[in-house]
């Protein structure tokens, strides 16, 4: 397929910049108003896709089982396309606190640094972005907080905007870690600080951007479909006998990554690091043997498990590394069920989910979506595609 194929028109304001919450207005010490944000991580919308009716599912419904217009269907009402013994895979990465702002040595110029990942603990080596790249150079010394005591120093170059740091810190590696993720923030993604009237972070980011089930920390970006479900929502799941199996693919910067080709086999994926464990396997496999249905939770899921499946349909143990590109066409090995946000025009997100739902029936389901005020990106609304 082309990449120009993946074109829509998605208006600015449809663009979320927070989870789903509710506001509240209160009065401050001083008499005037302020509003706080509760956070509803499972109450944002969710539009269902049936692969093989081709029809598309945006309202709720009454007890004869007719659309009720104007009722959109909630993501917490997921639970009723699924019965006891289906199964969810879920991404168990943990989000770091990856952004952090330093400034240069003698002109205290300002310089946003990404972590990316540890290269050696022992030498306290990190591989970072850093902005604006054109005042950094190999050598300079960049400091983190009023004391001094987070320094580090350039080393290398990496890409364009990539470098290597050094960080100075001379402790035992757990407090070093401690205190550099105590400077950092949440690592939104880019269109996301740019749009907001505060571009720093807060605490609340870093909760919001956190799935409730991470567990292994390795992520620069969050698996966020899985932001969508609550701990609520979860004992529901349990309740009903819907099991749950955890893999672990560590999300990087490649789905932000603009693609620079017309022709999208040309395209290449940053490789990002999974692990799949036996006791998910043995989890997904008896599921899958037994007839149940299988949910792949997010394309950081779909991704992993097409790396992992064997030719018998079946998930196998892995660990490593993995830079596959889904798009259509493509035949799926193991899930039969898939969630998904709604992503931004061009992103390989979109074409991984155009691939799952089917091209035609997925970008009829955005076309809806844009008509009917359905919020996209991370913190956007959710879209299951199921196999009736």
């Amino acid at each position: 397929m082309k990449l120009s194929q993946f074109k829509f028109t998605l208006p600015k304001e449809q663009i979320a910049l927070y989870p789903h919450s509710i506001w509240h207005e209160f009065e401050n010490e001083q008499g005037e108003k302020e509003m706080f944000r509760i956070t509803r991580r499972d109450e944002c919308r969710l539009m269902v896709l049936h692969r093989k009716s081709q029809t598309i599912d945006m309202y709720k419904r009454d007890a004869e089982g007719n659309p009720i217009e104007g009722e959109y269907l909630e993501f917490r009402n997921i639970i009723d396309y699924f019965d006891e013994g289906d199964t969810f895979i879920f991404n168990d990465t943990k989000v770091f606190p990856a952004r952090l702002y330093g400034t240069k040595e003698k002109t205290d110029a300002q310089i946003e640094v990404f972590l990316l990942r540890e290269l050696n603990e022992e030498m306290r080596l990190w591989d970072v972005l850093v902005e604006p790249a054109r005042k950094i150079r190999i050598g300079n010394k960049l400091f983190f907080d009023q004391s001094g005591a987070m320094v580090a120093e350039v080393i290398d170059n990496t890409t364009s905007r990539g470098r290597t740091l050094r960080f100075l810190y001379d402790c035992p590696h757990d407090e070093f870690k401690r205190e550099l993720f105590a400077l950092g923030e949440a690592p939104l993604p880019r269109y996301i600080v740019d749009s907001r009237k505060s571009h720093h972070g807060t605490e609340q980011d870093m909760e919001d951007f956190q799935c409730i089930y991470a567990t292994n920390e390795g992520a620069v970006t969050a698996p966020a479909t899985g932001l969508h479900f609550s701990r609520e929502l979860m004992k529901r799941m349990e309740i009903r006998g819907i099991n749950s199996a955890f893999i672990t693919l560590h999300c990087g910067l490649g789905c932000f990554h603009s693609i620079e080709v017309e022709d999208l086999t040309k395209h290449k994926m940053d490789s990002e690091q999974m692990i799949i464990s036996s006791m998910a396997c043995e989890i997904v496999n008896a599921a899958k043997q037994a007839g149940h249905h299988i949910c792949a939770v997010g394309t950081s899921v779909v991704k992993a498990t097409e790396t992992a499946v064997g030719t018998d349909g079946m998930l196998k143990e892995y660990e490593g590394w993995t830079n596959k590109f889904i798009f259509p066409p493509y035949d799926f090995g193991l899930a039969d069920t898939m969630v998904a946000n709604f992503y931004h025009p061009y992103s390989t997100l979109l074409m991984e989910t155009a691939a799952f739902g089917g091209y035609d029936l997925v970008m009829e389901a955005y076309d809806l979506a844009v008509n009917n005020g359905y919020m996209f990106g991370c913190f956007g609304d959710a879209l299951l595609i199921v196999n009736d």
